[in-house]
């Protein structure tokens, strides 16, 4: 499994999600926006609009938070077979 992370150390959602996978020991790379020159227009161009964070599980783009309701918990814990 490969798993790259969208952030930016503004972003809660971000830091949330970030507790998540360390929580679970499950490894990623992270990409912060504000650092990595391109990164930003990365995520613009898979996802339409810069919404941070974003996973990148095995080649496919998943946004692990919903607006209005935060990250997504148990969606994410079934996605890489945890407990919430």
């Amino acid at each position: 499994m490969s798993l790259t992370v969208y952030t930016a150390n503004w972003c809660r959602d971000c830091r949330e999600a970030k507790r998540f996978l360390d929580k679970h020991r499950i490894e990623y790379n992270e990409i912060d926006i504000e650092k990595t020159p391109g990164a930003a227009d990365q995520v613009l161009e898979n996802v339409g609009k810069k919404a941070i964070p974003q996973f990148v599980l095995d080649g496919k783009w998943i946004q692990p938070y919903r607006p209005g309701q935060g990250f997504l918990h148990k969606e994410m814990a079934a996605l890489f077979g945890v407990a919430d």
